[in-house]
C-alpha cells in the first residue's frame, strides 16, 4: 500500500502543472487578444500608476476582478459594456481612474472574443 501514496502524489503533481500550463497558454492567448483590440491602452491586468504618475486610465482587470466576483450577471454586463462603451456621467471607477468612460469597441473586437476576454479577467480574482 504505500507504494500507491508516491503514485498519488506523482499524479496530483502532473495534473497541477498541465493545469498551469493550460493557465499560462490562455494568459497569452488572453494578452495578445487584448493587445490586438487596443485593450491595454487603457487597461493593465495588475494594478499601476497610469502616465506621468497620474491614476490610471481605466481600471486594472485584477480590480476588475475582485469588484464584480461572484455577481451571476458580471459577465454579460461587462460584455456589453466593453461592446457599447460606458457613460461619462455614470462611471463605475469615478475617482479611482482618470479616464472618464469607455469607448465602443465593437470596431475592435468581436462580440465572442469580448466575452472569452471578459470571462478571462473575472477569473482574475484571487
Amino acid at each position: 500500500m504505500s507504494f500507491i501514496r508516491p503514485i498519488v502524489i506523482a499524479a496530483a503533481l502532473s495534473a497541477s502543472a498541465a493545469t498551469a500550463v493550460a493557465d499560462a497558454k490562455l494568459d497569452a492567448e488572453m494578452g495578445k487578444l487584448a493587445a490586438q483590440s487596443g485593450c491595454v491602452t487603457c487597461h493593465s491586468i495588475s494594478p499601476k500608476p497610469g502616465p506621468d504618475g497620474l491614476k490610471p486610465i481605466g481600471p486594472a482587470w485584477e480590480d476588475v476582478a475582485r469588484k464584480y466576483q461572484g455577481q451571476p450577471k458580471a459577465a454579460g454586463m461587462l460584455t456589453h459594456l466593453v461592446m457599447e462603451g460606458t457613460s461619462p456621467y455614470n462611471s463605475h471607477w469615478k475617482d479611482k481612474v482618470s479616464g472618464l468612460s469607455m469607448p465602443p469597441n465593437a470596431v475592435a473586437i468581436k462580440e465572442a472574443d469580448a466575452r472569452k476576454l471578459v470571462n478571462w479577467i473575472l477569473s482574475l480574482a484571487k
